[in-house]
């Protein structure tokens, strides 16, 4: 089934086309993109297409465009709309193209579930890595951002941390309006349209996208494995993503369960007598609990130390090419991914 349309219009075409270029980079997007730089253009094709998602500029607007059948209409805006545009929500027009695409999907997210035309998307297949170690300090999470990034940079890819205490708004100085406690707690709702409110709240770094991770570890520990798991059965049936890279932490209700789901599942080792023992207490639980199929897909990884640069700032760039970025790109092209 074809994609729903999200129809971009504005009078200004050095805008729209690079609004569009930007919108088919973006590979999670659930829309067929169309753009037009005038108003008889757009409302010729939209009287014999059917469009889901329309952002327009203020100026472009009009009774013609407002008459059509339109899923939803976002303005697009220079600070402010008229008085008359009032009853459509709006965007500013002059920021960075993913605040934009964050808050039209909030826009449409807010009224607009996953309708019943709506098939699981079109793709290739969605794989989902699991990467998780019942071991303390064995670079987990930088393995998964390395993977995340080196992985994005041939297939669409999103990043979700699953730990408790991720420190990103720490490690990257920034504070995110929207985090994953928000998508699980709708999640929690039962509530149609979780992708719908997902793309509303995605970030880009380098070659991947990513939810912001919990800021509270009772966001984790208070969702159950079947939240998880509905939550990540949309994003296989319902995003464009090709691949998901669950960063897995023991907070997890039923982590067994989780990474029961993925296609492969690495699992970041040490090589002291400490560490060996507690793999091998981890795999006797595993054949304890009948998992004997997940343990024989369980890869595990000896990563090489990171080594930290000398201003003691983290950089994904210098991660994707240091030695654990090499030993990342072995690995994929060892296991054709």
């Amino acid at each position: 089934m074809k994609k729903q349309i999200f129809a971009v219009c504005d009078l200004e075409a050095e805008y729209a086309r690079n609004f569009m270029d930007y919108l088919n980079q973006k590979k999670n997007i659930p829309f067929e993109i169309q753009a037009f730089t005038n108003v008889s253009s757009f409302v010729a094709y939209a009287k014999e297409n059917p469009v889901e998602l329309l952002l327009i500029s203020a100026e472009a607007m009009c009774p013609e465009v407002g008459e059509l059948d339109i899923g939803k209409i976002v303005i697009l805006t220079e600070g402010s709309k008229p008085d008359e545009l009032d009853r459509y929500a709006d965007v500013y027009k002059y920021q960075a193209s993913s605040d934009i695409v964050r808050e039209v999907m909030a826009c449409y997210g807010a009224e607009k579930a996953v309708l019943p035309a709506q098939m699981p998307v079109l793709k290739k297949t969605t794989e989902l890595l699991g990467i998780y170690s019942p071991l303390g300090f064995c670079g987990q999470t930088s393995f998964a951002l390395a993977l995340a990034q080196i992985l994005g940079r041939e297939k669409s890819v999103l990043y979700l941390n699953m730990e408790e205490y991720s420190g990103f708004e720490e490690l990257f100085e920034k504070e995110y309006p929207y985090t994953l406690s928000d998508l699980l707690y709708f999640v929690r709702q039962e509530q149609a349209g979780i992708t719908v409110k997902m793309n509303s709240m995605i970030q880009s770094m380098g070659s991947m996208d990513f939810i912001p991770p919990v800021q509270s570890p009772e966001d984790i520990r208070g969702t159950r494995w079947q939240d998880w798991e509905h939550l990540l059965q949309e994003i296989v049936l319902h995003s464009s993503y090709e691949a998901v890279i669950l960063d897995v932490g023991d907070g997890i209700e039923e982590v067994f369960q989780i990474l029961d789901l993925c296609t492969r599942v690495y699992v970041p080792v040490r090589d002291d007598r400490i560490s060996k023992c507690k793999m091998e207490q981890f795999e006797k639980l595993l054949r304890l609990r009948d998992y004997s199929q997940l343990l024989a897909g369980i890869e595990k990884v000896l990563l090489p130390i990171l080594s930290q640069n000398t201003d003691n700032e983290f950089r994904i760039e210098e991660l994707v090419w240091s030695e654990l970025g090499d030993f990342v790109r072995e690995l994929l092209e060892k296991e054709n991914l």
